[in-house]
């Protein structure tokens, strides 16, 4: 779940990270209170779940509140790569001497979390990592002792920071860590993390990208989630408690299990074909769940075949034919679709699928073959 960065930065203050003065605005007249209530220049900042915000002209400066009004005019409403502007944050304007990048990801590899500094911030650091990686400065934290001191002070001097800063930039970065490990979040930056003319460091910007698993345990986050920006067929799937992400492929894929849904997703590219999605069904899906999986991955535009790849554990193979068929009967799809049904109570499974003109294979390599064959049609 990804948070907005008026949300996100409001979490690190929780944790002692100094942000702006500022509040979130929907309404021109509330833009005009927020920046009469600061009485000096502001940022008016578009809040969509997306990056680009500032070339796209979602980030404009103030001198005062009629300015600060005009400037928001201009923001509200606008689309920022499809999404549309229905709030703004309005902080106090800094001013900036130094910009550096400050974030804690999980690094799956190293199996715990790091923490980056760069003194390149305010651009996007997988630029950074890919033009000039030796600017970013890297620590793994080691989840039972937390980030130390030392490795704080490792990273201000590994980006080459002022030592009169050394002690403030310790605590942020420990009140940053300590908001990624309270929230469960899979992802927390500042970017930029600025010195300012006055000597202090503030944090200008944030993002936090919480672990949608671990939200049981976070309600007041739950909350937060910003459905009106997220994809409406990933909030259906939701809903039924479908594991779905929406690719840029033209094959659409209904699989029960993630790890054969990424080998179904991986033979449908090796055999020349592209996935349109990622789609888990899971474990003991009954007829009304796979109608609900079909009509998800139909409701894209791109899909021109659809490839089932269900495997009978749990899961059992009639119950999923009935729910297809339940699907075809509601949605009528008119893209051409294969069916692999191996395992509990196939037999009936494709007795269901055989008057429903579907294309059947028993392996997954001549499954995804046909589906591809399809989509292109070479078939």
């Amino acid at each position: 779940m990804r948070l907005h960065e008026y949300q996100s930065k409001r979490i690190f203050a929780e944790y002692g990270v100094p942000i702006p003065q500022g509040d979130v605005a929907r309404s021109l007249e509330e833009v005009r209170q927020i920046a009469t209530r600061l009485g000096k220049p502001v940022v008016i900042k578009a809040q969509v779940l997306v990056g680009g915000r500032g070339k796209a002209g979602g980030i404009l400066l103030a001198r005062d509140p009629a300015e600060a009004e005009a400037m928001a005019e201009r923001i509200l409403g606008m689309d920022i790569k499809g999404l549309t502007v229905s709030k703004v944050l309005v902080d106090e304007a800094a001013d900036i001497a130094q910009e550096i990048y400050l974030g804690v990801v999980i690094d799956r590899a190293a199996c715990r979390p790091v923490m980056m500094a760069s003194s390149e911030g305010g651009v996007d650091i997988e630029e950074v990592a890919r033009l000039t990686p030796e600017r970013i400065v890297k620590v793994a934290v080691d989840p039972f002792l937390g980030l130390r001191e030392y490795q704080a002070r490792d990273l201000a001097f590994g980006i080459g920071l002022d030592r009169a800063y050394l002690r403030d930039f310790v605590r942020i970065a420990q009140g940053l860590y300590a908001a990624f490990l309270g929230s469960d979040a899979t992802l927390a930056e500042i970017n930029p993390l600025v010195v300012t003319a006055e000597g202090e460091l503030l944090a200008l910007d944030g993002k936090m990208i919480i672990d949608d698993n671990a939200l049981f345990r976070h309600p007041d986050l739950a909350e937060l989630r910003d459905l009106a920006e997220e994809d409406p067929y990933e909030q259906e799937a939701r809903l039924f408690g479908l594991s779905y992400v929406r690719l840029d492929g033209e094959i659409g894929c209904m699989v029960n299990g993630a790890g054969l849904a990424m080998a179904t997703m991986d033979l449908t590219k090796l055999y020349g074909g592209a996935p349109a999605n990622f789609l888990d069904i899971g474990g003991g899906a009954k007829a009304e769940k796979v109608a609900a999986a079909l009509r998800i991955i139909l409701s894209d535009k791109n899909v021109k075949a659809v490839l089932f790849n269900i495997f009978g554990g749990i899961t059992r193979c009639d119950e999923v034919a009935r729910g297809i068929l339940a699907a075809l009967e509601e949605v009528k799809p008119q893209v051409p679709m294969v069916a692999r049904l191996v395992g509990t109570n196939e037999e009936e499974g494709r007795a269901l699928l055989a008057g429903a003109k579907l294309f059947t294979a028993e392996t997954l390599a001549e499954a995804a073959q046909k589906a591809v064959a399809l989509a292109q049609g070479r078939m």
